[in-house]
């Protein structure tokens, strides 16, 4: 049902700050579309004898649904520093309880604990040294090669192992890494995800998106810069600020991605130094530039989101429309139901029966003998396309036109992004030739952002800033093309 590409995670970490994890859940809510498989909690206390202790809860499901007991705040999750984590996996079994983060081991240095957003294009390579050099693996993502890397560091340094381990992966990484008297946030090179840093009262926190903060009240500070790593410790709070190390003296060009403007963040968020819905209304804007729709008997055009992702996007491209000075309205042409539920099943006959209209209903006198643009973010396999394209028809509107506000997505991401294979692609199965995916989901006409009328978009932003290998086939960094979402499985 659910066609739309899945983020790798969010992360949070917080510390010198009373309640520490009841923060760090109310930042994980603000986080749950970046994850709804799994989400944990790590946080950091002193046993009787005044010893750093982890304690760790973490299951299956809703960030709400694995945190609905107030005792485990009180008597379990205690202390100043915590760390969380929400997943989507991208590596490793989705559906296995080894598999949640964050991610805890007690090495010769003391406690440390990860959350990771991303994936590593040389996980699987660095995997197969360290079970040959004895390492033994209790999960089966990439995620845990960091640790392994950390732990059999020969530095004396916290710090300088946590560096070194970083220097040795690549691909897409934004991690927050608890020790016993530290919280520390770090990003890839190429800064393809989201991770800023907060302030709440005297404690600081890293986040993937500000809208963690905003939840609970933190002032926003700063991004973390593409290859820094930021460590925030005792003195931090004393001297109320925190230590950037670079990871490396290398410089490579940013490459974030730009499915995050597009579709991952939330539009109420601040990331890669930009409002996200200030880039979808431009987004919408270029659209509606590029590829207007004007109804043919000169009659207003219905402009309608396909919610709530394209809402935004929608409002840029009816606004441009108007400019244009073509008739048009912005209306709620579909009801999404939000209480269906994550694990709502129908099987067989009816399920095929029922499709979309489990998530979506139309609204019938809005829709009926009128011209609707209809606005989307992206396409991926076409599949729920077509199951409402169908649904719309239902309201017998006048025409339908989609207009989708991202580029034929042609490739799969390698990133921490979860795309399926080539061939399940609706772009790439008919060889981006629009006019049969046009047929194919039974609209009068259809139009995607090409490339650089994407990019056109991105205001304040150099063109090269952005990972476009979703839509290009084009991939900053070098990727084994055997990884797989299971490569680790056995």
């Amino acid at each position: 049902m659910d066609d739309k590409p899945k983020c790798s995670c969010g992360v949070f970490g917080i510390f010198g700050a009373k309640d520490a994890a009841i923060t760090t859940y109310y930042g994980l809510l603000a986080l749950q579309h970046r994850g709804q498989e799994a989400a944990g909690i790590v946080a950091l206390s002193k046993n009787e004898n005044g010893k750093p202790i982890f304690n760790i809860h973490k299951k299956l499901g809703l960030v709400s649904e694995i945190f609905n007991d107030e005792k485990l705040f009180e008597n379990f999750l205690v202390g100043e520093a915590a760390i969380g984590h929400n997943r989507y996996s991208t590596t490793g079994a989705s559906d296995s309880a080894k598999n949640i983060q964050p991610f805890t081991v007690t090495y010769r240095m003391g406690n440390l604990a990860i959350a990771h957003n991303g994936n590593l294009t040389n996980g699987h390579k660095l995997r197969e040294e360290l079970v040959n050099e004895g390492a033994i693996f209790q999960t089966t993502t990439d995620t845990e090669v960091i640790l392994h890397l950390i732990a059999r560091s020969k530095l004396t340094d916290q710090v300088e192992q946590i560096k070194e381990a970083l220097q040795k992966i690549e691909g897409a990484f934004s991690i927050v890494i608890l020790t016993n008297d530290k919280l520390i946030g770090a990003k890839d090179p190429r800064g393809f995800k989201p991770l800023c840093i907060g302030k709440l009262n005297e404690s600081f926190i890293v986040t993937s998106e500000t809208c963690a903060l905003d939840i609970n009240s933190a002032e926003f500070l700063a991004e973390v810069d593409p290859g820094t790593m930021v460590i925030i410790d005792n003195d931090s709070l004393v001297n109320q600020t925190y230590r950037v190390e670079k990871l490396s003296n290398e410089t490579v060009s940013k490459k974030h991605c730009i499915f995050e403007y597009i579709y991952f963040s939330r539009p109420d968020s601040r990331i890669f130094g930009n409002n996200v819905d200030k880039m979808r209304r431009k987004l919408g804007k270029v659209l509606a530039q590029k590829h207007p729709v004007v109804d043919k008997d000169g009659e207003k055009v219905i402009v309608i989101s396909v919610p709530d992702s394209s809402n935004t996007a929608a409002i840029g491209f009816q606004r441009q429309l108007t400019k244009q000075n073509i008739d048009s309205r912005l209306e709620i042409g579909l009801i999404r139901s939000h209480y269906i539920g994550r694990t709502f099943i129908l099987p067989g006959q009816k399920a095929r029966e029922v499709g979309v209209k489990i998530k979506f209903n139309t609204v019938k006198g809005v829709l009926e003998n009128k011209t609707v643009a209809l606005i989307d973010d992206s396409i991926v396999r076409g599949t729920t396309s077509k199951q409402l394209i169908k649904l719309l028809r239902e309201a017998n509107p006048k025409e339908i036109h989609l207009r989708i506000s991202s580029p034929p997505i042609v490739s799969p991401c390698y990133y921490g992004m979860d795309f399926p294979s080539k061939e399940e692609l609706i772009a790439y199965k008919f060889g981006s030739n629009i006019e049969e995916i046009r047929d194919y989901l039974d609209v009068d006409s259809l139009e995607y952002l090409t490339i650089d009328e994407m990019l056109d978009a991105m205001v304040d932003h150099s063109r090269d800033d952005f990972c476009t290998a979703c839509f290009s086939g084009i991939y900053p960094i070098p990727v084994d093309q055997d990884v797989t979402k299971e490569i680790y499985e056995p």
